[in-house]
């Protein structure tokens, strides 16, 4: 492999941590936009579009052995317009492309590598590429060598495939249905009993991965509250206990890796993603709602301790992401010799015999479980492990804690992996709404005012007028928003009002869904993912898929049902529209759809509209702490005397009492004034 050159080439202009990481590539590299676009017509070369993000293991692979080559880099300046995009500031392109080479029959991922027409239509790609022959793949010098081949020998075959590519994109936008009935909950639900792992937790697929299953979890959770099985609510509790004993979960700083590469979620793909901690906190969350065990909120407090020493900037914002690598290696910042735990406990008077509990509690070894070293993980169920042991559980807690803490500090020294500090709406949002929401169940002001300052962030700096910004980094604002991005932060507001009762964030989130019916507005119902204007876009995206992250059009529908149970008007009929255009997908995939599930949920079974009105007595936070438990996923509550929230027009406190109203479909019972009298009707 050549030496690099150090040169910087046009991404040393961007803001993009991941654009930066290539800023000294050999390549010509180009953004995505009008520069790069006028290059390939008018010397009529095919374009490389590269797509990945920061904290991509994969993407820094195909740097250093290919991006970095002067070889593969100066046939690649010659024959190539060469763009790099991050995914993660450009989802609109990255969801096109990605759309385009599972139309091509392979899996995808990242860095995801397409050849593209000068008029960005896709001919062909994949994702890694080695740098000779390998795995029964060419080089990825063979491959540009082939299609520059194909390019000037063979056009016609190219431009037949762009052709059948981009035909096959335009057909997808064109979805219809009906609204599912009720019968699709149990449909999911089946799935996800006959793919669960009764030994492990999670749900098994086709591969060897696991990801964390979050939106999965809250749909089971919902399910569970309306059936009462008892079976449901345990693959729920397994799992949540499952991720949290294994090496997905870092036992010592917290947070939730992205996913795990075996069954038993021990090995983990060490980068920590915001929005799996947001999601897989509000799991947690209502989990703790609706058992009452402790556990669950203790474990949602320690994702949130993480998120607030590592992923919080000093505006109280959120941070995207941290890398896998580090020093160049994946893991290595997490990872522990069984000498280097054992001479640190000691040099902290931890006796031999707690030193030795505390390896067979983590499942430390001389041999290690990943390339030598350990992976801690709780290597048996804490109350088996406390058993064996005769091991009192306050004391074994307090010993824990003491473990974690010095393990941290040391961990502290290493050389830590890269944190993606740019700030994005939808991935805040998820934040801020888990935030919001923890802070309503526990009590908890402090989560709160966290969920509060984080939505001043975006409010300020990423909000101009209308329009929403994707990301921040640096100072700069910049891309429209997507669907995501939108209903999101919609989405935040109204949890954090639902803790609050400020009027002001659901009068915004009512707002923001004006902007978003007249901006993603798609003949025949539903949203575009990309707002209008948007220009150099080959389509205009219409997913429902829920991937690692909720669906553009499945927050829409939570939230034009969500403001519909508020009393707001025309927003019933939206989201109808939307379950509508996308039922017969839902009907027929319903798993892959657990964030629309919801939706639906909220549309076929409307929860109670709960209404507190305040009166002398001061009994109001009572009532209410008394009544959240009670108050579902998609629950509807409002408290206050603001007559522009519809929920609250014409309501009053009764001879100066505190007086609850418990309505459905905006039919009420009579006003009451305890939560006694209010948990009844409920």
């Amino acid at each position: 492999m050549n030496t690099p050159s150090k040169k910087s080439n046009r991404l040393a202009k961007e803001k993009s941590p991941y654009l930066l990481q290539h800023a000294h590539n050999p390549v010509d590299w180009y953004s995505f936009g009008e520069e790069a676009f006028a290059k390939a017509k008018s010397e009529d070369k095919p374009i490389l579009l590269s797509i990945g993000y920061a904290t991509c293991h994969w993407c820094h692979v195909m740097e250093r052995e290919s991006f970095e080559d002067e070889e593969t880099a100066n046939y690649l300046n010659e024959h190539f317009v060469a763009i790099k995009v991050d995914r993660e500031e450009r989802p609109d392109v990255d969801a096109i492309y990605m759309r385009a080479l599972h139309a091509t029959g392979q899996h995808g991922g990242w860095p995801l590598n397409m050849f593209l027409t000068t008029d960005l239509r896709p001919i062909t790609g994949g994702t890694y590429f080695p740098p000779k022959p390998a795995y029964g793949r060419p080089s990825f010098l063979q491959v540009l060598q082939t299609i520059a081949d194909l390019w000037k020998k063979d056009r016609a075959k190219m431009l037949e495939s762009a052709d059948s590519l981009t035909g096959f994109l335009q057909t997808r936008e064109n979805q219809t249905g009906n609204i599912p009935d009720s019968g699709v909950f149990a449909q999911a639900a089946s799935h996800f009993r006959n793919s669960y792992d009764e030994l492990r937790g999670g749900f098994l697929s086709n591969g060897p991965n696991k990801f964390p299953p979050s939106l999965n979890m809250l749909f089971l959770l919902r399910h569970f509250e309306h059936t009462g099985d008892e079976s449901i609510l345990a693959m729920v509790e397994n799992t949540c206990d499952a991720m949290k004993r294994g090496g997905i979960y870092d036992q010592i700083g917290g947070g939730l890796s992205r996913y795990a590469t075996d069954h038993d979620w021990l090995v983990p793909h060490f980068e920590k993603m915001l929005y799996d901690n947001a999601l897989f906190a509000r799991v947690l969350t209502e989990t703790y709602r609706i058992t009452g065990n402790e556990r669950y909120k203790t474990w949602a407090l320690d994702i949130f301790e993480y998120v607030a020493r590592d992923l919080t900037s000093p505006d109280g914002a959120f941070y995207s992401a941290e890398d896998a690598d580090s020093e160049g290696k994946e893991g290595l910042f997490y990872l522990w010799s069984a000498d280097e735990i054992d001479s640190l406990l000691k040099e902290h008077s931890f006796s031999a015999e707690t030193r030795k509990q505390i390896a067979r509690f983590y499942g430390v070894s001389m041999r290690g479980n990943f390339e030598g070293k350990n992976i801690l993980h709780e290597a048996s169920v804490r109350e088996e492990f406390l058993r064996a042991h005769n091991l009192k559980a306050a004391i074994w807690d307090e010993t824990i804690g003491k473990v974690r803490h010095l393990l941290l500090l040391e961990r502290s020294k290493r050389i830590r992996p890269l944190r993606d500090d740019k700030v994005l709406t939808a991935w805040n949002a998820l934040m801020v709404s888990a935030l919001a929401r923890a802070g309503a169940v526990f009590g908890d002001a402090g989560l709160t005012a966290r969920a509060e300052k984080a939505a001043a962030f975006i409010e300020s700096h990423m909000v101009q007028g209308e329009t929403i910004l994707r990301r921040f980094r640096e100072g700069e604002a910049r891309f429209e928003g997507s669907l995501q991005d939108y209903a999101g932060l919609a989405l935040s507001f109204i949890d954090l009002y639902q803790t609050t009762f400020r009027a002001h964030y659901i009068t915004r989130a009512m707002q923001i869904a004006q902007v978003i019916a007249t901006k993603f507005k798609a003949e025949g119902g539903g949203f575009f993912d990309t707002a209008d204007g948007i220009p150099d876009l080959l389509v205009r995206s219409m997913e429902i898929y829920d991937g690692v992250e909720p669906s553009g059009n499945a927050l829409a529908a939570m939230l034009f049902g969500t403001l519909a149970r508020y009393g707001y008007e025309n927003c019933g009929s939206v989201a109808e529209e939307i379950l509508a255009r996308f039922g017969g997908e839902v009907a027929t995939h319903a798993p892959a759809h657990c964030m629309m599930l919801l939706g639906l949920d909220l549309y076929l079974n409307p929860p109670h509209e709960v209404a507190i009105v305040d009166g002398s007595d001061a009994l109001g936070d009572s009532i209410l702490a008394e009544l959240r438990p009670r108050l579902s996923i998609g629950s509807i509550i409002a408290r206050g005397e603001d007559q522009s929230i519809p929920l609250l027009k014409s309501r009053k406190a009764e001879g100066g009492k505190t007086t609850v109203y418990v309505c459905r479909n905006f039919v009420c019972d009579r006003p009451v004034h305890s939560a006694a009298e209010a948990l009844a009707l409920l």
